[in-house]
């Protein structure tokens, strides 16, 4: 029996779809957003959660646009003050960084808060490594401070 056009299967029917955000085939979230009255386009970043890329593509929108009401942004409560008070107008790049900080900043949040998982294995001298470091998190956390 064939599915008709309409009918979605898998996981993709299961996820919540944001605005400006899409999914690289290999699982990363990405965002981009077109720059008004040109044809160019910021790249916002690519990231592990989709939640970090609609941030980062709330954060150019309202920058790009400020639209007068918050409601067609994936998050409005997330937006960063620093966005909202900024009345001047800044440039793409700025724009650029301030959402690619801002999706990272909620990438590193949400890795933060999952549970860890107990995942290990021994390697051919009987070493037990755990699967999982805290590493990556310390470096994200100093980039974070450093921006």
């Amino acid at each position: 029996m064939m599915q008709s056009g309409s009918e979605e299967s898998g996981p993709s029917k299961l996820e919540k779809k944001y605005k400006g955000v899409r999914r690289r085939k290999w699982g990363k979230w990405v965002s981009e957003i077109r720059v008004p009255g040109s044809k160019e386009r910021l790249w916002l970043g690519s990231y592990a959660t989709q939640e970090a890329a609609a941030v980062a593509h709330d954060v150019a929108f309202y920058s790009l646009r400020r639209p007068l009401s918050l409601s067609g942004l994936n998050f409005p409560e997330l937006l960063p003050p620093s966005c909202v008070n900024n009345a001047n107008i800044m440039s793409p790049k700025s724009i650029q960084n301030a959402a690619i900080n801002a999706g990272m900043g909620i990438d590193a949040q949400m890795i933060e808060d999952k549970p860890v998982k107990d995942e290990r294995k021994v390697n051919e001298t009987s070493i037990i490594q755990s699967l999982e470091t805290p590493f990556w998190g310390m470096i994200i956390r100093v980039m974070m401070r450093k921006s």
